[in-house]
């Protein structure tokens, strides 16, 4: 599994509680550009639109070699899950509070991947206590690697 995109702000921003592995509907320019690292997922989010599950917001750059058939930056892209899936989506992004995030672009066997996790906003308190903890984390491994 080599990742291509990953949203950073995605798990300091939501707690994640469930994560799908989702196909995306991609054109030829679209992966080109996908392959060369080209795009970016920060301010992405899935929605349930008439029994089907739609990316927004994700930007995949324009093909540097493409002709006038490029592709759009920004457009919705269509997101491939089994329909009990899909159906469990939308039972659970109808919840408020609870939003469909896109953590992670990734390849398998040649395809192009993504991670859709089901998440519920953090607060202010909740952000700060997860710097500290990884503040924390991080002090002890520099401990732990000293001692050695």
């Amino acid at each position: 599994m080599e990742t291509i995109l990953s949203n950073s702000k995605a798990r300091h921003e939501y707690h994640i509680e469930e994560t799908f592995e989702a196909g995306i509907v991609l054109t030829g320019t679209e992966v080109k550009s996908l392959r060369a690292g080209k795009g970016q997922i920060r301010d992405a989010f899935a929605r349930v639109e008439n029994d089907e599950v739609w990316l927004h917001n994700a930007h995949i750059s324009e093909y540097s070699h493409g002709n006038t058939a490029n592709h759009q930056p920004k457009a919705a892209r269509k997101l491939l899950l089994h329909r009990r899936e899909i159906r469990k989506l939308f039972s659970v992004a109808a919840i408020k509070g609870k939003a469909l995030i896109p953590l992670a672009f990734y390849w398998k066997n040649g395809k192009v991947k993504v991670q859709l996790a089901v998440g519920s906003g953090k607060g202010v308190a909740d952000k700060r206590e997860t710097i500290k903890k990884r503040d924390s984390d991080r002090e002890l491994q520099q401990t732990m690697m000293r001692r050695r």
